[in-house]
């Protein structure tokens, strides 16, 4: 199977380089990186895992 390239996003909340960005087009994993320090690596996780941080973010 290829890897799928990441296709990196913001938040439509945020008009500023002061965010995070999140590349979802993979049907397995979700990563993360900072927008202002993109070289200083990834956090990849789980989709289900992924899922369940968003669900709790809406809550708080």
């Amino acid at each position: 199977m290829q890897p799928i390239a990441p296709n990196w996003r913001t938040s439509s909340y945020t008009g500023t380089e002061t965010c995070v960005e999140v590349a979802d087009n993979d049907p397995r994993h979700v990563m993360v990186r900072d927008t202002k320090a993109r070289c200083r690596g990834i956090l990849v996780v789980q989709r289900d895992t992924w899922t369940s941080f968003v669900e709790y973010a809406k809550e708080a």
